[in-house]
């Protein structure tokens, strides 16, 4: 049980790596020293005081140029693959003591491919904003974002399995909405 519910939280905390990458590292900083939260072997550095630090500064940071126009879209593209591996390595992090034959590709799979569904869908929905606004209500988008990071990083921690539905719905929502973009359209058919 303790193997799938540190699946079910690394899955959470990769789907909050695909609205900001910083925000769930430090999450699991916080949680970790706090002793909410156990670290596998190998991920107990992201439960110290200067792993919180460094996650505390590049959050700020990651957050901060998310409003500033324009520059939010060119993070879209640098962060997308780095939202992958964070999630990734979170995964990884609170994933049962189980054969690396079967942890590695279970966290590529749903740490990877959780944060790539999420990422995507909110590079989507930047573009759309752009697009349609000139960039105007990207703050909101970005003010959006930031928010679902926090909610679900604080769900994939507290309440994990409630966090599981809201991830599913996430995903949902974020793939259909992937759909109905002109440029995936033109891309799938």
């Amino acid at each position: 049980m303790e193997t799938v519910l540190g699946l079910i939280i690394g899955i959470g905390l990769s789907a909050a790596c695909g609205f900001r990458i910083f925000v769930p590292m430090l999450g699991v900083s916080i949680a970790a020293l706090t002793g909410h939260l156990s670290l596998f072997p190998g991920f107990e550095w992201m439960g110290t005081w200067p792993a919180l630090i460094a996650f505390g500064t590049a959050t700020v940071l990651e957050v901060a140029t998310y409003y500033i126009p324009w520059v939010d879209n060119m993070m879209d593209a640098l962060t997308t693959p780095a939202a992958v591996v964070a999630g990734i390595i979170l995964t990884a992090s609170v994933f049962g003591d189980v054969s690396p034959f079967l942890k590695w590709p279970m966290v590529i799979i749903a740490g990877g491919g959780v944060a790539g569904i999420v990422q995507v869908g909110t590079v989507v929905l930047r573009a759309g904003s752009s697009g349609t606004t000139g960039g105007m209500a990207n703050s909101v988008v970005s003010t959006m974002e930031l928010v679902g990071a926090i909610l679900v990083t604080v769900l994939a921690i507290l309440l994990p399995i409630l966090c599981l539905v809201v991830v599913i719905w996430i995903g949902y929502k974020m793939i259909r909405k992937m759909m109905k973009s002109p440029f995936i359209r033109r891309h799938l058919a």
